[in-house]
């Protein structure tokens, strides 16, 4: 099957925090305000293995003092790891990023990922929305129409609770790190199920990881959901080329992808959407 790429052409979009990034980062003494502080230091971070104190300070032209400050905050907060010497580095490896860490890397190329992805959702659809944060971003443009949505996804309950799609939640345990419901029970509920469409969240995307996460039951969710989807997209932004992580949900070549940005990998893919 010849693959098909769609490039979906938008102008700039900005939401709530691009606009503090932009407009309101300014306070008092000249300091940018903790929490796009935060926001930056997350997505530096997020872009090189490792960071010196003074390389951030310079980066976000903050005194030392300051970013020492947020760096301690960060890693009590589990988002980060302070290593000996002033380094840091964005905590990763056999477990998923922190929800709330999530939330604060590259925020506006994913909703601008799931405005897009939430236009192709009609009226009557059943979908599911699945864990992660471009999915959740999807949710609010959800909220007027009527459609059913299936989903573990614990933050998109709350977006949904008052909308007026009909909403069905699954069973299971709940994963607070990263606000998801989980296990044999939701695996079950899943299997019973069929979906006109479902939105996958993931950590990375390669030919040989194909669409990956750390987390098995996670991973186990989305296979299920790719098997008894008729159209199943994954929702990624660039900084997910080309990383493989420890699960393998499905094959590169058997995802539909929205993303922003061209890249090598994407050539792999059954068929990928640009905005």
């Amino acid at each position: 099957m010849k693959q098909k790429k769609i490039v979906i052409q938008q102008g700039v979009w900005y939401n709530r925090n691009q606009f503090c990034l932009q407009h309101a980062n300014k306070v008092g003494d000249g300091e940018l305000i903790p929490y796009v502080r935060k926001q930056k230091i997350i997505a530096a971070l997020e872009k090189t293995e490792l960071l010196y104190v003074e390389q951030l300070a310079e980066l976000l032209g903050i005194s030392i003092s300051t970013v020492r400050r947020d760096v301690r905050r960060l890693a009590e907060e589990g988002m980060i790891s302070a290593l000996r010497g002033g380094a840091v580095k964005l905590k990763r490896g056999s477990y998923d990023t922190p929800l709330e860490t999530k939330q604060l890397l590259n925020s506006d190329r994913k909703q601008r990922i799931a405005r897009y992805a939430a236009s192709l959702v009609a009226t009557g659809d059943v979908i599911y929305l699945d864990s992660g944060t471009s999915v959740l971003y999807m949710a609010k443009y959800l909220r007027k129409k009527k459609i059913t949505v299936v989903t573990s996804n614990t933050k998109a309950v709350d977006e949904l609770l008052d909308s007026a799609a009909t909403l069905i939640t699954l069973g299971g345990e709940i994963n607070k790190q990263l606000g998801s419901v989980v296990g044999s029970a939701a695996e079950m509920m899943l299997r019973s199920m069929y979906f006109d469409k479902a939105f996958l969240g993931a950590s990375g995307y390669s030919l040989l990881g194909g669409v990956s996460t750390p987390d098995a039951r996670e991973a186990m969710k989305k296979t299920i959901v790719h098997e008894r989807s008729k159209d199943a997209y994954v929702l990624v932004d660039a900084s997910k080329a080309g990383m493989t992580s420890f699960c393998k949900a499905f094959d590169l070549s058997d995802a539909v992808l929205i993303t922003d940005e061209e890249n090598d990998c994407l050539k792999d893919c059954k068929q990928y959407f640009v905005v």
